[in-house]
């Protein structure tokens, strides 16, 4: 990240965050007026479809669940230098580990299932990812390209195997059978009535462990610390005798195990089926989830959440505002994404001429000196 000066820690992990936001907002809020609309009102709308009532934070919580995974995988190849653009792809392979499994050990009580569903959906996305990242440690393909083929492979093959495998035959539409209600992963409503029924389910608490534990991975181990070496410089890992190819299989493979848990949260909970294009772009999401949140677990998980505020708080805008239609709302998304991730830095040169200023005035003579030199 380039800059004239450096700044303090929170102003490039909050501070310039909230303003590119509040920016991508008041474009917006232009957008809305366009039609005739009252743009204060809209946002009134969005956060209270949002946080207002139970039904409508069960759902944010729920869509908050599959971004931060999403978000991971994605910041966890990052780190690498590494840019996993297939999470689509992994999270759809991990549903059939997940529906497989849930299926075969249907009856079993969620508590024991639930493992046995986790381990089944990281290791089919987990290997899923695990090809491209073979292919650029061994024969030199890029990632970005092999990610994208895959997440087309995926799709085809994932279509054949619903409709023409797993779907049973009094069944009409393309889908597998249905999960035990036992085996089922359980709804926080069973547990917290003001959740009214919303999909939300145990998968939340697994993708706040996955917070924690990534950035204990990143920070706090030795697999951590070559990871972020070979990100910064291959060749100086290289030449520290890091083994560049073994870093990049091994991260891809966590990359597609953590976007796998999407599965989890969907297939094994939300749908308790596996569902024909199930994860509808939560795999995309995840990019800019991952870019907004500065590839930090905290920032992943704040850019989750409010990705899952504009998705159910959208949702409820539509409903409310005819007016704003669905495509406008994915506009104000759009809008979130460009200035959060292509224009991140617009602002920074800004905020260094305010803290410059404000520097000048408490210690003038040493501002003075340090232009000199």
């Amino acid at each position: 990240m380039s800059g004239t000066m450096p700044l303090p820690r929170w102003v490039d992990v909050i501070l310039l965050p909230v303003l590119n936001v509040t920016l991508a907002f008041i474009i917006g809020g232009i957008v809305v007026l366009a039609v005739g609309e009252n743009p204060i009102e809209a946002v009134r709308i969005m956060l209270y479809g949002a946080f207002g009532y139970g039904y409508g934070f069960g759902f944010t919580l729920y869509y908050t669940t599959n971004f931060i995974f999403a978000g991971l995988a994605v910041a966890v190849a990052y780190h690498g230098g590494l840019f996993n653009i297939g999470g689509e792809g992994q999270a759809y392979v991990g549903g059939l580990g997940a529906i497989l499994v849930a299926l075969a050990v249907g009856g079993l009580h969620w508590a024991l299932a639930l493992p046995l569903i986790m381990i089944a959906a990281a290791l089919f996305a987990g290997t899923w990812a695990f090809i491209p990242g073979w292919l650029q440690a061994r024969r030199g393909s890029h990632v970005v390209i092999t990610t994208i083929m895959m997440n087309f492979i995926a799709t085809s093959m994932m279509s054949y195997i619903i409709s023409r495998i797993l779907k049973p035959e009094n069944v009409n539409s393309d889908e597998s059978a249905r999960i035990a209600e036992v085996t089922r992963v359980p709804f926080l409503s069973e547990w917290i009535p003001f959740l009214n029924n919303t999909p939300v389910n145990i998968s939340l608490f697994i993708a706040l462990l996955a917070l924690v534990g990534v950035y204990v991975l990143i920070w706090h181990t030795k697999f951590g610390y070559e990871l972020r070496t070979m990100g910064h410089n291959g060749v100086a890992a290289r030449y520290a005798g890091m083994s560049n190819a073994r870093l990049i299989m091994v991260t891809m493979a966590i990359s597609g195990a953590l976007v796998g848990m999407v599965a989890v949260n969907d297939t094994a909970g939300a749908h308790g089926r596996l569902l024909l294009g199930y994860v509808a772009g939560t795999g995309f999401v995840g990019i800019a989830v991952a870019f907004m949140g500065k590839a930090h677990p905290i920032g992943v998980g704040l850019s989750a959440l409010l990705f899952g505020v504009l998705y159910q708080g959208g949702q409820e805008l539509a409903f409310t505002m005819p007016a704003i239609t669905r495509e406008m709302i994915v506009t104000i998304q759009a809008l979130v994404i460009l200035f959060t991730g292509a224009m991140s830095n617009m602002l920074r040169r800004p905020v260094e001429f305010a803290f410059m200023a404000a520097r000048s005035r408490r210690e003038p003579d040493r501002v003075a000196q340090e232009k000199e030199a």
